[in-house]
């Protein structure tokens, strides 16, 4: 029987409480999820490659069946190198929608045996996202509610 793998690409510029709920989901759905952090730096991000990495480590350590990979291609390359045909997007909110259905097909287009799979995550984790967590962090207000408990001890010791 061959394992039903998901790769969940994504900057994870904080991982947030909503990409955790994806990745949950996820993994009702599928044998293995892998969480692919783009290097991505023409969006500047507030932590390195290795401290996305190791956020994310330290938030599913106790999950099974998921790991982490860094990567600095094109994410169908990146799915194709790691035997995955299904990629995992989530959707907050209709402003989300239109971005990431082009996303899909862009990404269909380059390899036709890749199919995108929509999850949303639980409505009060709707309004999170990693731009909101790194704004409240540059003016230090709270984001413990934001973010995997893992993932505010580490920006806490930064």
């Amino acid at each position: 029987m061959n394992k039903k793998l998901a790769l969940y690409p994504g900057t994870f510029d904080p991982i947030t409480n909503g990409h955790f709920d994806v990745i949950e989901r996820a993994l009702r759905l599928f044998d293995e999820v892998i969480i692919a952090v783009a290097v991505s730096e023409e969006k500047k991000p507030m932590f390195s490659l290795q401290e996305r990495i190791e956020m994310i480590n330290r938030s599913i350590a106790h999950l099974k069946n998921v790991k982490v990979v860094g990567f600095d291609n094109l994410t169908v390359d990146l799915a194709k190198t790691h035997g995955a045909s299904i990629l995992i997007r989530g959707l907050r909110a209709v402003s989300d929608f239109e971005y990431e259905l082009q996303l899909g097909y862009l990404n269909n287009s380059l390899d036709d045996t890749i199919e995108t799979v929509y999850l949303m995550p639980k409505l009060k984790h709707a309004f999170i996202s990693s731009s909101i967590v790194r704004n409240l962090l540059k003016f230090n207000g709270k984001t413990e509610h934001l973010v995997p408990r893992e993932v505010q001890k580490l920006i806490g010791s930064m």
